[in-house]
């Protein structure tokens, strides 16, 4: 394949003979580690992320005060309630997980002269630099202007949680879609079958508050639940489709070539949720365990 003047240009820029690191200042002494709490101090997403919390709170208020506990059917109102409140419990874990997990940021500042001799480079062996943290990237790494870090195979970033999508998080903002996607479902059917039931009863008798209320606090319900299962479940099918087929969403855009070694779909899906399959990966709580599923594998 012939490269375009771009990126023979790009070629240039990553050997290590022209990372010049004396422009880079030595890392700081403590570095973020796993045990370390991230969150990123983003206006815009911050605002998101408390707005999705809301939302949620809101459905679980008109579901549980407007729709379950009013109903005459003990056994209905336990089922929908249990199911509900537990896949909104594992929506929001998800939610918080993505937001507060390191999505597979990259040393800042670590293009220094030592580290860069520690690599043993091999004579014409290319380089990643990121000109704007002073970082030695790996592959497939890139740098978010909002975490102003470069991140290990960067999705996007997503305001709704307020942090990349990358290497280390993509299983719990998958997770948070796909639950949010459920709880959605589930809230536009019990409001359909609420409003078939008061529509055969009183208005009166089949809710704790009036009338309008009522059916004002239904309708908002409602729209709240198609417009974020439409949304939610076209990002988990644009998710999956990206992991099975081992690409991200930056690399679709920018239309990156393929360097690794292609792998099967199930194994891609490994690299993501663990390996091997089980329950943990629908659990928020499990990190993945990659195990056998090598995370980079390069055609040589």
């Amino acid at each position: 394949m012939k490269s375009s003047p771009a990126n023979r240009s790009r070629d240039i820029e990553r050997q290590a003979g022209y990372l010049r690191p004396e422009h880079c200042a030595p890392p700081p002494l403590r570095t973020h580690s796993a045990d370390d709490m991230w969150f990123i101090r983003d206006g815009c997403g911050i605002v998101c992320g408390v707005i999705t919390w809301l939302l949620v709170f809101y459905a679980e208020f008109v579901v549980v005060f407007v729709m379950l506990l009013p109903a005459k059917n003990v056994v209905y109102s336990f089922i929908n309630g249990a199911v509900f409140n537990g896949l909104a419990f594992l929506a929001l874990a998800s939610h918080f997980r993505a937001m507060c997990t390191d999505p597979g940021a990259v040393p800042k500042g670590n293009a220094t002269k030592e580290f860069i001799e520690s690599l043993q480079l091999k004579p014409g062996q290319v380089v990643y630099k990121c000109p704007k943290c002073c970082s030695i990237k790996p592959d497939r790494a890139h740098h978010c202007s909002v975490c102003k870090r470069c991140i290990k195979k960067m999705d996007h970033h997503c305001p709704w949680v307020n942090n990349c999508v990358g290497e280390n998080n993509q299983k719990y903002f998958v997770l948070f879609t796909m639950y949010i996607a459920l709880i959605s479902l589930h809230a536009l059917i019990m409001v359909v079958l609420h409003f078939v039931f008061c529509f055969e009863e009183d208005w009166a008798k089949c809710s704790s508050f009036s009338p309008p209320a009522t059916v004002i606090l239904l309708i908002f319900l409602c729209f709240e639940g198609l417009l974020f299962l439409i949304f939610t479940a076209v990002m988990f099918g644009t998710q999956i489709h990206s992991i099975c087929n081992d690409e991200t969403g930056i690399e679709q855009l920018k239309k990156e070539e393929k360097r690794w070694a292609k792998k099967s779909k199930w194994m891609n899906m490994k690299v993501v949720f663990g390996h091997p399959f089980s329950l943990a990966w629908l659990s928020p709580f499990a990190t993945p365990d990659h195990g056998k599923a090598n995370l980079y594998q390069y055609v040589v």
